[in-house]
């Protein structure tokens, strides 16, 4: 412990600040605190989150500077309310999630992540599941359906845009079950999927858990669609598409490759295989939870993983130091369940569909557009003969 903590004299002097400054960045979440396990009136503050403050400090804070690191797991760069990641937990609305994934709905997170604004579940409905071959398909025309004809958010009431989410959030589950039916969220997946009442709890569970992360890149996607004044179908949707990549919402792909690996040469021959080449161990280690990620020690804690996941998971822990993050744990959950191969992702889509709508609210509160400047790096800019920039 001595090696990852520090007490706050050494704060002090490696980073040239004043003891009022070590607390706000604490209370900023900048830098984590312990309690001393010494003296209980004295604390500890991690030393990784140190040194990094250290290294942005050295670097300088030009406003170029601050901007570049803020675009990949830097300084936060917009305000919010909904949720945060802090003292390695994730928060939605200073609540814990892992605690709320105990015994909430997707409709009751969605509901506090809205502010606690609208309905949880709506009145009985009528009409068809909008088409598509796959749960994927359905889930992109259900929206794209919606964003082509519903009016912009902006300057509309609070109450009739949360109204508008919760209608919204069923639209997703009616098209990722492929029938209109009623009920929460997880009941209706189960019914699609075959799932018995105790795997429709861990589809509960999951989709809780699933239901915001900060500003991650489809959430952020959705803010800018949200700030002109979208629809919030249209944000939605903006989540939607930057999910689908496979370094987000696409990653469980990866994951079942790193674990067919491990079915055709054994776990240990995978991992020593993966380290070999340089390459990745997906499903393991997150930046922003250097203790592990806490939304998959929820769900791993309430399921036994198939016993060739359970093999790869300590092989990779022993060989790498890093531990599973929630798309290792979806994975599991998937193959626990006998779930469609495409399950992960659309369980990943339906729940964050709940912050997106969230974000897209709170973002048009703002009345402000999200509209960044680029650091140009292109060709030299060629003057004209009219004494301004001529084309390159």
């Amino acid at each position: 412990m001595a090696n990852d903590w520090l007490d706050a004299e050494q704060v002090l002097e490696r980073l040239g600040i004043r003891p009022q400054t070590l607390y706000a960045y604490v209370s900023r979440g900048r830098i984590e605190a312990a309690a001393h396990p010494d003296d209980p009136r004295r604390s500890l503050y991690r030393a990784s989150d140190v040194a990094a403050l250290s290294a942005r400090k050295a670097r300088g804070r030009r406003a170029a500077d601050v901007a570049a690191e803020a675009i990949a797991w830097g300084e936060p760069v917009l305000a919010s309310a909904i949720t945060t990641v802090a003292g390695g937990r994730l928060w939605y609305r200073g609540r814990d999630a892992a605690v709320l994934a105990q015994d909430h709905t997707l409709e009751q997170t969605a509901r506090l992540l809205r502010g606690g604004h609208g309905a949880a579940l709506k009145a009985a409905r009528t009409g068809e599941v909008v088409a598509g071959e796959t749960a994927r398909a359905r889930l992109f025309n259900a929206l794209a359906l919606r964003a082509g004809a519903e009016a912009p958010a902006r300057g509309r009431a609070p109450l009739a845009l949360a109204m508008e989410a919760a209608s919204l959030l069923d639209a997703v589950v009616d098209a990722a079950a492929g029938e209109v039916t009623e009920g929460p969220a997880h009941l209706r997946l189960a019914r699609a999927w075959g799932v018995d009442a105790a795997g429709a709890d861990l589809l509960r569970t999951a989709l809780v858990l699933l239901a915001d992360h900060e500003l991650n890149a489809s959430t952020f996607a959705a803010r800018v669609a949200a700030s002109t004044g979208a629809s919030l179908s249209a944000a939605a949707l903006a989540g939607l598409c930057a999910l689908s990549g496979p370094l987000h919402g696409g990653m469980a792909a990866r994951v079942e490759a790193f674990v067919a690996e491990a079915d055709r040469a054994g776990p240990a021959r995978a991992v020593s295989a993966r380290l070999a080449q340089g390459s990745s161990t997906p499903g393991f280690g997150h930046p922003l939870y250097p203790d592990g990620d806490p939304r998959a020690r929820a769900l791993l804690a309430a399921f036994e993983p198939p016993a060739l996941l359970a093999d790869l998971r300590r092989e990779t822990e022993a060989a790498t130091g890093q531990l599973p993050n929630i798309d290792f744990a979806l994975v599991g959950l998937a193959r626990a369940l006998a779930l469609p191969t495409d399950a992960p992702f659309i369980l990943f889509a339906v729940a964050r569909t709940a912050g997106w709508l969230a974000h897209a609210i709170e973002q048009g509160q703002t009345g402000r557009l999200i509209r960044p400047r680029a650091r140009y790096v292109g060709e030299a800019l060629v003057v004209g003969a009219g004494g301004g920039a001529g084309q390159v």
